[in-house]
């Protein structure tokens, strides 16, 4: 070879080498361009989750129907308190002011939404026949030591009832809500909501068992209970036959601190998470108030006994209907309509006094706060880019709006007083609930500026 074509071969190398060296370079300032979440430290690889999802069978249908099952036990029998507040506050435990007793069920909300916290990780590391079984164990166990506390007993009542009970129910719900992406991904909105509804249905169902035998003389509060534990404890065994997990999910994720870590970049969910949060604080004011705000204002006593009822069975249509439309509208929009119409008709729970006002607040508040409940499974997971962290994110993000119900009846309570001024908490709840609907919308703000960012690094990147 010459001289020349030496030269000529070591320039054509350099000018490849430079090129490459380009090329290398450039995507490097594309891939840091990304926004945080779009990261590989940040976040890990997104998989494909409709990937040999089946979108249906047997097994498939026979999982929801179980969930269905669980929220209709567990979250439902929470949603149910309001009957044990009136019950409570008038008869059983007539030492104790309604703010101490409300503590009862906030702690018993608490327990259910915040146990997610450490049973969804356990979900994600392939434990859901445990916290299945074990859940449905104590939760039936629980019931049936209420049974046995005796009148003016709080803290009989108060450990078996809102401790014990609240484990168990938290050890099911979160997991039997999420083991529905192992079946569905474009029905998923819509099984979700199926399985979400399974609550208001207990939630009705509940309450007109403890409001017959509750209030019954001849029955008393021991036969009442044990006969709620003993409806409960069968439809859950039904639901542990029914459920079945479809794949081996991720048996070592990451560490619960590294996860949240990697959480707290992805804006759009931590402002989903602080509005559940600051939401919770407010919205049980009416579920667990409604019944006994009924009977202090000298309403019919049969009336009052199904206004929870009435509730309940308007947040059932609520959570049903949201699922048919959510992939059309998308869920935080839904949710964002929803907590803004609760927050306003918390606001009327202050002009309540007549049959007419509580069945008008009842009806259209049920509606809205069930679509919110039903949307939430579903907003969480299109907020989840690897499905086998959504146990994680759920867990996480309920834990943290444990928090608000935790401490919002006991504050409504203690704004009540033993003079009954209904004005007062009413306010309070409807402040905190707008407060989260604010929360919502800035997280939606938040997710469309980012997804429309990604469209034009993808336009720009394809140009």
């Amino acid at each position: 070879m010459s001289t020349s074509q030496l030269e000529q071969s070591n320039r054509e190398v350099g000018s490849a080498a430079a090129s490459m060296h380009k090329s290398e370079a450039s995507a490097t300032v594309r891939e840091s361009s990304r926004p945080p979440t779009a990261r590989p430290d940040d976040v890990a690889p997104p998989q494909a989750p409709s990937l040999g999802v089946p979108e249906g069978g047997l097994a498939a249908w026979l999982t929801v129907a179980g969930a269905f099952l669980c929220q209709m036990c567990g979250f439902g029998y929470t949603g149910s308190f309001g009957v044990y507040q009136d019950f409570y506050t008038r008869v059983y435990l007539s030492d104790q002011s309604s703010s101490a007793i409300s503590w009862i069920g906030s702690l018993n909300a608490f327990l259910v939404i915040s146990s997610g916290l450490l049973a969804g990780r356990l979900y994600d590391r392939g434990y859901f026949y445990h916290l299945l079984y074990g859940g449905s164990l104590l939760l039936a166990f629980s019931l049936f030591m209420l049974s046995l506390a005796k009148p003016n007993q709080y803290y009989q009542i108060l450990l078996s009832q809102g401790i014990g009970a609240g484990l168990g129910a938290g050890m099911v719900y979160i997991p039997s809500v999420a083991i529905i992406s192992q079946y569905f991904h474009k029905r998923r909105a819509l099984t979700m909501t199926i399985v979400a509804s399974g609550s208001s249905l207990g939630s009705i169902i509940h309450p007109i068992m403890l409001n017959n035998t509750l209030n019954n003389p001849k029955i008393g509060f021991a036969i009442a209970a044990r006969a709620n534990a003993g409806l409960i404890s069968g439809l859950l065994l039904i639901a542990c036959c029914m459920m079945r997990t479809r794949t081996t999910v991720q048996s070592k994720p990451a560490h619960l601190w590294v996860s949240a870590k990697r959480f707290s970049k992805d804006m759009p969910y931590v402002f989903a998470a602080l509005g559940m949060t600051v939401f919770a604080t407010g919205f049980y004011f009416p579920l667990f108030y409604i019944q006994l705000d009924a009977l202090t204002h000298g309403l019919d006593k049969t009336f009052a006994f199904y206004s929870l009822v009435i509730m309940n069975a308007s947040s059932f249509v609520g959570r049903l209907s949201p699922g048919w439309f959510a992939n059309r509208l998308g869920s935080h929009n839904i949710i964002v309509t929803a907590t803004f119409c609760c927050a306003i008709l918390i606001f009327g729970m202050i002009g309540i006094s007549s049959v007419a006002s509580v069945v008008v607040i009842a009806v259209i508040y049920g509606f809205f706060v069930g679509t919110y409940i039903a949307m939430l499974g579903p907003l969480l997971a299109h907020l989840t880019d690897d499905m086998s962290e959504l146990g994680a994110r759920m867990g996480i993000a309920f834990a943290c709006a444990g928090v608000g119900s935790l401490i919002g009846t006991p504050i409504s309570g203690a704004l009540l007083t033993a003079e009954y001024h209904w004005w007062r908490p009413a306010l309070f709840s409807g402040i905190v609930a707008f407060a989260g609907f604010g929360c919502f919308l800035v997280s939606i703000i938040l997710l469309r500026r980012r997804k429309a960012h990604q469209r034009a690094l993808d336009r720009g990147e394809k140009a």
